[in-house]
């Protein structure tokens, strides 16, 4: 199975809301020499408005800039796109790429897209889903997250958050919006581009296998430890305390203090001035890493993972894990986007010598207890077999 991943190509989806600056980012990234072997898929040329000196050269939908990276547009819809885009590539009628990545609609929800490239066969034969970058305004963020759900959706999805025009936004707003999205999102990198200024490496590197080292890289895909600082649940049987911070800041100031005045006794998200802000969809979302000391049942992992798919796929916005599986000597490796889940896959070895179970879930409107609920009367029915927490 090990073999198949590696020559997937991955795949990254930019998402954010309108005016978020996707087309400044986008044009800044096409023309650094980092997106040499990247395929980007955008809705319209247009919106990004490409500068006539960078294209060498350019055929109907598809447009070769000199920076080497190669663009096309959505042609009905993304599948034929993409069966079009590796065709042509298969033929050496576009040059090989390594990379692709797709720029969505302003307040698109991010699911359907995740869906297209994990469901379609040919397609999720030829690629992977690597991450999702979402780009939240500064100066704007905090009322779009306000007033659209999916706003909050993209963000809780993100394995990066961009910062845009932080510039032009009063520092105390960024802080308090930097607080929101890692409340949201406490496994996602904040980072930052102003004017579209960002390392293509620091966006799209996020996935579980890193082409340049040939090698998997667990803690940057799972990042597992952002989650046991989550100040809602201290489940100790599920959080490893040890709180080894090896570096998982990133530079990125993230101050671990949390606010905890940002919340008052009912739980109630406070606004900055003190004020209990009654409209937040963030309530909502819930962020966690379960860890699990003995091994999984087969079985009793897939069961359970199938009826939270079917019965609150719309409430799993996404699942990332390492399992360790009875028979199984390598970790297996699961992934899902609400109801659908990639096939689970092996990697060849453990990132190190702890054998624990680690599965993250975002989720809306569904409780950590429900899902730890849901595999209790799962193993209670197969006592002898399953994994205990």
């Amino acid at each position: 199975m090990s073999e198949q991943i590696d020559t997937r190509i991955p795949v990254s989806v930019i998402t954010g809301f309108l005016g978020a600056g996707k087309s400044t980012l986008l044009n800044r990234l096409l023309r650094h020499p980092d997106m040499g072997e990247t395929a980007v898929i955008v809705n319209e040329f247009g919106e990004i408005g490409l500068d006539h000196a960078l294209i060498a050269s350019s055929q109907e939908d598809t447009i070769l800039l000199s920076s080497g990276c190669l663009c096309c547009t959505v042609r009905g819809d993304l599948v034929n796109t993409f069966r079009d885009l590796a065709a042509k590539r298969d033929r050496g009628e576009v040059k090989p790429f390594k990379r692709v990545v797709i720029e969505t609609t302003g307040l698109a929800d991010p699911a359907p897209v995740l869906h297209t490239l994990m469901s379609d066969p040919v397609v999720a034969e030829r690629c992977r889903l690597e991450s999702v970058v979402t780009l939240v305004d500064a100066v704007n963020g905090d009322g779009t997250l306000d007033h659209h759900k999916e706003a909050i959706k993209q963000a809780a999805v993100a394995d990066r958050l961009v910062l845009t025009k932080v510039d032009l936004a009063e520092p105390k707003a960024v802080q308090h919006l930097r607080h929101r999205l890692r409340h949201l999102n406490p496994g996602a990198p904040v980072l930052t581009a102003i004017g579209g200024d960002i390392a293509p490496k620091q966006l799209f590197n996020a996935g579980l296998y890193d082409p340049a080292t040939k090698s998997f890289d667990v803690q940057n895909w799972l990042r597992a430890e952002a989650y046991g600082e989550d100040h809602h649940h201290h489940h100790d049987h599920h959080h490893d305390h040890h709180h080894d911070h090896h570096g998982h800041d990133h530079g990125h100031d993230h101050g671990h203090d949390h606010d905890h005045d940002h919340h008052d006794d009912h739980g109630h998200f406070l606004k900055p001035d003190g004020s209990v802000d009654v409209n937040r969809h963030d309530t909502s979302i819930r962020s966690f890493c379960l860890t699990f000391e003995q091994a999984f049942e087969w079985n009793t992992l897939a069961t359970w993972l199938d009826l939270l798919a079917a019965y609150r796929g719309d409430n799993l916005l996404r699942v990332k894990g390492l399992v360790n599986v009875q028979g199984v000597d390598r970790p297996v490796v699961i992934h899902g986007v609400q109801h659908l889940f990639h096939p689970p896959a092996t990697i060849p070895a453990w990132p190190d010598a702890d054998r624990r179970s680690r599965i993250v879930f975002i989720t809306r409107d569904l409780p950590q207890e429900v899902i730890e609920q849901t595999l209790s009367a799962l193993q209670q029915a197969a006592p002898d077999t399953a994994a205990a927490p």
